[in-house]
């Protein structure tokens, strides 16, 4: 009464039959006063698990950072255009308003102690949102009784993660951070069945389109305004990734680990996350333009 009807839901969607971080926060709010802008004071979670502050709190950062994130996606197809066409001031503009979108999403991000607290997140909230890929707890995986696609054998699917959310892969594909062909990419490019279908079509698109980072590095050298508008970009999404590595170390990898069903070293996504998370940063850094690029 749960697999058959989840499966047939999730193949609609275009998503694998378990939690997803598009189930988890961007589908999972609503707001208090319909009148009032999508912000955190303004939002309530209208389904969680245990419940309690630190929980919806959880949630309801992420759904913010969403929000604040729709000023850069909106930049991003003009943002394009520009450097195909090699309009250096309109780019400007453009990777400008990136920029300001970033400065706000961090500014979310930071909030996330005020109401959650690591202790509480590791074991009230935490447990609820793993999946079953490389989760110690079901080696074998989940077997999804009545579905027949499946053939009676069990499933691996990822957890919820933030690293199924599109904006931080666009904002890649649009300014050329490149990620090396490991492991970590690897899982990068699985996450991306988690995804919206509208949010993966995007992604993949600006990934075809983009020749922002040419364009600056190439015809755009010297003029000041751009390139500093572009490393702008990187500084800040370096910035927001150095906050999330924070959060990883003290919301789950310094956490005392009691029972194999809620790993400190593995993340919801069933993946060694303190050296992605690093690698992420790393990588950011090493693109901004002077900066070994």
């Amino acid at each position: 009464n749960i697999a058959v009807p989840w499966f047939q839901i999730a193949a609609q969607l275009g998503r694998p039959p378990v939690l997803s971080y598009a189930s988890y926060a961007i589908d999972n709010w609503g707001r208090i006063d319909r009148k009032r802008p999508i912000e955190l004071e303004n939002l309530t979670i209208l389904q969680n698990f245990l419940g309690g502050a630190d929980e919806d709190w959880f949630i309801l950062i992420h759904v913010d950072i969403e929000a604040k994130a729709a000023q850069a996606i909106r930049a991003i197809p003009t943002a394009i255009a520009a450097a195909a066409k090699k309009d250096a001031a309109t780019l400007t503009t453009e990777l400008t308003e990136i920029s300001a979108s970033l400065t706000a999403m961090t500014a979310t991000l930071k909030r996330m102690p005020d109401y959650c607290d690591p202790y509480i997140y590791y074991h009230r909230v935490r447990p609820y949102i793993h999946g079953w890929k490389n989760n110690p707890a079901l080696p074998n995986g989940v077997i999804y009784d009545g579905v027949n696609d499946f053939k009676g054998k069990p499933q691996t699917f990822r957890g919820e993660t933030g690293a199924q959310s599109g904006i931080i892969p666009a904002l890649d594909a649009t300014l050329g951070v490149a990620h090396q062909k490991d492991e970590l990419r690897e899982y990068l490019m699985e996450m991306r069945d988690y995804m919206p279908s509208g949010h993966r079509a995007f992604v993949q698109a600006v990934e075809r389109q983009s020749t922002i980072r040419e364009f600056v590095t190439g015809d755009g050298d010297g003029e000041a305004p751009l390139t500093d508008a572009y490393n702008a970009c990187l500084r800040g999404m370096e910035e927001f990734r150095s906050i999330h590595l924070e959060y990883a170390a003290s919301y789950i990898f310094r956490q005392a680990q009691e029972s194999c069903t809620n790993p400190n070293a593995v993340g919801t996504g069933g993946t060694p996350f303190m050296p992605y998370l690093k690698k992420h940063r790393d990588e950011t850094q090493s693109s901004q333009i002077g900066k070994n690029s």
